[in-house]
């Protein structure tokens, strides 16, 4: 089977070709804007992509025919978002049209990424069947694409995510786990918003999501995020647990507190039983994330 993804040099970009380069029976195709940077060039074609270019979208869907597209391209960065609301559109919501006219075309499935952030965080942890109702401009871009892969796409599957942390090879991309751990090794006092609750997501738990999906050619939108709902606190203070980092360091905040440009909704995370039931889905506990990211710090 072919696979193509976008967004091949973010995180989980790279966690999918990890996985398809020790998966035989996929031919996998990898794109992103510019160079490729995965440090194993083994085992899949790369082609450079932008995908807010509709003629460049055509012409290597066109050119590769995959069985599956996985959308992992977006601009995540909540606050930029607010700030850069064109960019944010053409990115999140202008391409996934792109995506969707040339996979129609080509008769391609079409696995879409999404986020909690499209919930106004009333309460949680979620199913697939919640009201959206986005507090941010991210959101907002996020929800809009999922609309239109609804409405439009002939073959498709929504996979929403929740806080996703992990490694990529270069060390060029922060998250909340490796942020909290710098932080906290640097003795660096930090305030820690108590009144957020997520699930947050393994990398690779994702990509494992993503590939159960692309592998059935599922159809319908699926939770794909981690199985423990903490709070961002919570969260923080398992990863100076983990590390045994000194936790005196740590204040509680509130989401008023920290004063974020965008809104963020307090409580998501998502009720899994879809995925598991469905795609058989089987994702770490968050003490067994910490401890693989520690394995793969500790081959840096």
């Amino acid at each position: 089977m072919k696979v193509l993804i976008t967004g091949s040099n973010g995180l989980l970009g790279q966690k999918l070709i990890e996985r398809y380069q020790s998966t035989p029976e996929v031919q996998l195709i990898a794109t992103a804007r510019g160079a490729d940077r995965f440090p194993n060039q083994q085992g899949y074609v790369y082609e450079s992509l932008d995908i807010t270019v509709e003629s460049e979208v055509n012409e290597i869907v066109a050119k590769h025919k995959p069985a599956v597209i996985i959308n992992t391209a977006a601009m995540t960065n909540v606050d930029a978002c607010e700030s850069d609301k064109e960019g944010c559109d053409n990115l999140n919501v202008n391409s996934v049209q792109y995506l969707i006219n040339a996979c129609n075309l080509n008769k391609v499935h079409l696995v879409h990424l999404s986020t909690d952030f499209i919930f106004n965080g009333t309460h949680g942890p979620v199913t697939e069947e919640e009201e959206p109702s986005p507090l941010s401009y991210y959101g907002h871009s996020k929800w809009k694409a999922e609309q239109l892969v609804m409405a439009q796409a002939n073959s498709w599957a929504i996979a929403r995510t929740v806080l996703v942390y992990g490694i990529v090879s270069d060390m060029s991309r922060s998250n909340i786990v490796l942020w909290a751990k710098g932080a906290l090794e640097a003795g660096k006092p930090i305030n820690v918003v108590s009144d957020q609750f997520r699930t947050p997501t393994l990398a690779e738990d994702l990509a494992q999501g993503c590939a159960l999906i692309a592998a059935q050619k599922a159809q319908g939108v699926f939770n794909i995020s981690g199985k423990d709902f903490m709070s961002i606190f919570d969260l923080v203070y398992k990863v100076a647990t983990f590390w045994n980092l000194d936790k005196s360091l740590l204040t509680i905040s509130t989401s008023e507190g920290i004063k974020q440009p965008a809104k963020r909704p307090p409580i998501t995370g998502f009720i899994l039983d879809k995925a598991i039931k469905e795609l058989g889905y089987n994702p770490h506990s968050f003490e067994q994330g910490l401890a693989l990211l520690d394995q793969q710090l500790n081959q840096k």
